[in-house]
């Protein structure tokens, strides 16, 4: 019997290390497949965030393009309404000595001779007049339109910014 224990106490060993191993195979096969899902995942995350780079500066650049289209629709307003301005100026200056000239012939005190110079200087007023009221008319009409384009390209910038808000939440919920 005493011969008998030395190989009694190696199968039990033989037996327990077979266990252990089994239970070990079992436990990483187990282990393997939550790790091929993480990695799965993860892969999946790193292409998201690639592909939201580019999108994200694409709209950074559209972003930036319509503002300055409306910077330079702002400054051509501001040259309109200076232009206005002028022209609203001297409309006001044109009628202003065309009513001068109205009250000269008018009182009929000026000789003759500086009264036909007055009707004369009237009539070439009056031209500058309605070729200055007829530069009022164009500007204003353009300043109505470059103030409408102003507005036109203002929804559109804010439309590039609620994407842009739009890209933020979604990567900031990842």
């Amino acid at each position: 019997m005493r011969a008998t224990a030395p190989y009694v106490i190696v199968i039990a060993l033989l037996v327990t290390a077979v266990a252990a191993a089994r239970g070990h195979a079992q436990e990483s096969q187990s282990i393997l497949p939550a790790l091929l899902t993480e990695v799965r995942g993860l892969r999946a995350a790193m292409e998201q965030m690639a592909s939201a780079g580019p999108r994200v500066q694409l709209a950074l650049g559209r972003l930036q393009l319509q503002e300055q289209r409306i910077n330079t629709l702002v400054r051509r307003l501001e040259t309109v309404r200076d232009n206005l301005a002028s022209a609203q100026r001297q409309v006001a200056e044109h009628q202003g000595q065309m009513a001068q000239f109205d009250t000269m012939l008018k009182q009929n005190t000026a000789p003759a001779a500086e009264r036909e110079q007055v009707e004369h200087m009237l009539v070439m007023f009056k031209t500058n007049m309605a070729t200055a009221s007829a530069e009022v008319q164009r500007l204003t009409v353009e300043e109505t339109t470059v103030a409408g384009e102003i507005a036109t390209e203002q929804a559109r910038w804010t439309e590039f910014n609620q994407r842009l808000e739009e890209l933020e939440r979604a990567l900031g919920r990842r």
